[in-house]
């Protein structure tokens, strides 16, 4: 390939480039009305859904903790060896029907309701007789939701701030009204099925005090009714401090008359991250209460701007934000391209991993951290086929890696538990990761159907995570303290899984399953399970390929790893074409039940991993692109997670036009006015993989020793500019273009290494020392 033409101008330097810096901010017209309307705020442990309706504000409250049950709640499925074998054997026999039902009733505890749920809410009744030149706005550059207002001639404003550092949620209400502020305010959590979850008293004149236990009375196991009455306790204190008029309470609430400026001091501590959680509510607030409205914004700016000003994206051109972002997102579904729009959603990614996801926090959920419920779609839990994998998909390359600290906190417990599963249930070494779960961590299969929750191949994938995790940050201490046990024990459970494929002697999983689809047996029959689906192979194959990657790396010889390495390339491909020139979902070019499946598991192999590429395997990255036609023509894509999956798709097939395509089709089809991914209902990895699929469009570095400057760069992003990124290996990259051509690009190098570069077909060896830069100017 061609070098760099002679006109780039290059330095070797330490100098940073600068970028001009633009607002983003989403910002409406009127209060909300409806949930899926209210502004998000959080800290990654605690948070809120700020409606900003004047006189009767509403706050929903959150914490990630506020689980029903415990860890040695519930136990694993019943399921032994031998059912297993039984299960093998009817596959063996063609009985894919039998074997389907036997997965489910041996090894899934079936229908499980076990919800994440809501904190409860703050409740606002004050006397404004009426406003106008209403506005309410989230800054996502400083985390901060505004509510502003004109009441009788006067100015009102309300700030909520969720607070990191400070641990705590801060609400300052100002006016210059005469009269003030004039009302109440209540704290209440909702009923499970009729009985009290909470009780709400006054502690003094100024504070209110709500305490609970989580239960879920209305709960599910093995498809069976359960009454959950135990699970995290919580302490919630909220105290009042003014400038002006007065603060008294009545038994349970709040009463603030004549206050033309007050703050409110919400915190919470719960017994899952404390022992003594009523205790140590009380030192939270002590460390916050005569602390002031100054003091608290600065320091949470400060500490949040540490995260988001990492990176910086900016589409050209830059106009005046004069357009409320529910009517932009109107303007896109009647056929325009906005690109603010499409910016502001980037940056939106990134400011909810920052706010649902903290090193000591649990993970993202199925949404994030907002969830209004008792008992939320999905349980709002950890689905460990694609959904979890997904809500941490921007974070390496975003230049947020530390935000992965609680998804390894998380699944390192997740695999300690597997390890009970693979040696009760199936007596293999390893571990058997579920492809879902909740707080505690269980390791059992759950679904009431085989095609939804018979699937065991979550355990290879979270280990992508893990392994992508080492490249990007070239952590060498992580790589032997989290990602090598890791990979070592779920590869040790593949190992031992393995079973011999009838028609040719190679290595297949069995049962396995393509998750959440079905295709049609030779008798006709609607089934699920099969011996050797792509997606499983493809797993195995990626994570058998970084288990010895990492073992080498590490100098780790064992008796697994010599296993592992006679297996690997007796393993049945993963990828296999078929006539038509698709890569087939299962074993055999089945009919598909539902050929336009919103899932597209059997191309795991292409993107998250990296075994399909243009450059080594240019006649399966061919087949890629007839799979999705073919998906996409049969009204596959539908919901916003899948369509987030397809833009990372698009830039992967380095397809600019097809990427832009599908991120206009998601911002017209799946978005909440609060710019909410709905799959609907809200699901947040919709947006995250949003985030994810952009910054693949910007760059790629998933071939090895190879990174991609502009690789999918649409027609309608002509110009603009980007900081920040990160690329495997540790680079850090900034790169401006102007009429679709790169302008300038600076590479920062984390560690000591070489790497090619490519741009528009042509290429560059660049070899750069720890801490030096390598610039280009065209």
């Amino acid at each position: 390939m061609l070098k760099f033409f002679a006109s780039a101008l290059i330095s070797l330097s330490l100098v940073n480039l600068a970028y001009s810096q633009s607002t983003s901010i989403l910002w409406y017209n009127q209060a909300a009305e409806e949930w899926e309307e209210g502004l998000p705020v959080g800290n990654g442990r605690l948070g809120a859904m700020v409606m900003g309706i004047p006189g009767q504000e509403h706050l929903q409250l959150n914490e990630d903790s506020l689980w029903p049950g415990g860890y040695e709640d519930w136990g694993l499925a019943e399921g032994k060896r031998a059912d297993l074998d039984q299960i093998r054997a009817y596959l063996l026999a063609g009985d894919n029907k039998k074997a389907d039902s036997l997965l489910v009733l041996k090894f899934s505890r079936k229908g499980v309701t076990r919800s994440h749920q809501t904190m409860g809410d703050l409740w606002f009744n004050f006397d404004w007789i009426e406003s106008q030149n209403y506005r309410r706005s989230l800054n996502l550059e400083t985390a901060t939701v505004l509510t502003q207002f004109i009441s009788e001639g006067f100015e009102v404003s309300q700030e909520v701030i969720a607070s990191a550092p400070d641990n705590a949620l801060i609400i300052r209400f100002k006016t210059n009204h005469p009269k003030g502020f004039n009302g109440e305010i209540s704290m209440n959590r909702p009923e499970d099925n009729g009985f009290a979850t909470a009780k709400t008293t006054a502690l003094n004149d100024r504070q209110l005090e709500m305490s609970g236990m989580i239960t879920q009375r209305k709960g599910q196991l093995d498809s069976k009714p359960v009454e959950i009455l135990n699970g995290v306790k919580f302490r919630t204190l909220l105290f009042a401090q003014n400038q002006s008029g007065e603060i008294s309470t009545t038994d349970s609430t709040l009463v603030i008359s004549g206050a033309k400026e007050f703050m409110l001091k919400l915190v919470s501590a719960t017994s899952f991250y404390h022992e003594n959680f009523e205790a140590e509510a009380e030192r939270q607030l002590e460390k916050i209460q005569l602390k002031s409205w100054g003091e608290l914004l600065r320091t949470h700016e400060t500490e949040y701007a540490s995260w988001f000003e990492r990176m910086d994206l900016q589409l050209s051109p830059n106009e005046p934000d004069n357009i409320t972002t529910d009517a932009r997102i109107e303007r896109v579904k009647n056929g325009e391209v906005d690109l603010h729009l499409e910016k502001l959603l980037f940056d939106y990614g990134r400011y909810l991993l920052i706010s649902s996801s903290r090193p000591g926090t649990n993970p993202a959920n199925l949404q994030g951290l907002w969830n209004r419920h008792i008992a939320a779609p999905w349980n709002a839990d950890y689905h460990v086929n694609i959904n979890l994998q997904m809500n941490y998909w921007p974070a390496d390359v975003t230049n947020l890696s530390q935000l992965n600290e609680p998804l390894f906190d998380f699944i390192d417990g997740l695999i300690e538990n597997g390890k009970n599963a693979a040696r009760e249930n199936f007596d293999m070494a390893g571990s058997m990761v579920p492809h879902t779960t909740d707080l505690w961590q269980v390791a059992f299969l759950r679904a009431a159907t085989a095609y939804w929750g018979g699937w065991i191949g979550a355990g290879g994938w979270i280990g992508r995570h893990y392994w992508d995790h080492y490249l990007f940050t070239q952590d060498r201490k992580f790589l032997e303290e989290r990602a090598f046990p890791a990979l070592e024990a779920i590869s040790a459970f593949y190992s031992d899984w393995l079973v011999e494929y009838p028609a040719d002697g190679t290595l297949v999983s069995s049962p396995s399953t393509s998750p959440e689809n079905q295709f049609v047996n030779s008798k006709g029959e609607v089934v699920a399970t099969t011996m050797g689906a792509a997606m499983d192979q493809q797993i195995i194959a990626d994570v058998f390929n970084n288990f010895l990657k990492a073992s080498e790396l590490l100098g780790k010889e064992t008796p697994l790893r010599e296993k592992v390495k006679t297996q690997l390339p007796n393993l049945r491909p993963g990828v296999q074409i078929a006539e038509d020139g698709r890569i087939l979902e299962w074993d055999q070019p089945y009919e598909e039940n539902e050929k336009g499946h919103r899932h597209m598991s059997h191309l795991y192999a292409f993107h998250p991993g990296d075994a399909i590429t243009k450059s080594e395997t240019p006649e399966a990255f061919a087949a890629v692109r007839k799979t999705l036609e073919f998906r996409l023509a049969n009204g596959g894509a539908g919901t916003g997670w899948s369509r987030a999956w397809l833009i990372n798709f698009s830039a992967r097939l380095l397809d600019g036009e097809m990427a832009h395509e599908h991120i206009q089709r998601l911002l017209a089809q799946s978005l909440y006015p609060n710019l909410f991914d709905g799959h609907p209902p809200f699901q947040i990895d919709g947006n995250f993989g949003y985030t994810a699929g952009v910054a693949e469009m910007l760059i790629q570095s998933h071939e090895t020793g190879l990174i991609r400057l502009l690789p999918a760069l649409p027609k309608a992003w002509a110009s603009g500019s980007v900081s920040g990124l990160k690329a495997r290996g540790d680079y850090t990259i900034d790169m401006t273009w102007q009429d679709g051509e790169l302008q300038t690009c600076r590479i920062q190098a984390g560690k000591t290494g070489k790497i090619l570069v490519l741009y528009d077909g042509s290429e560059m060896d660049i070899d750069l020392e720890r801490g030096q830069s390598f610039e280009i100017e065209f």
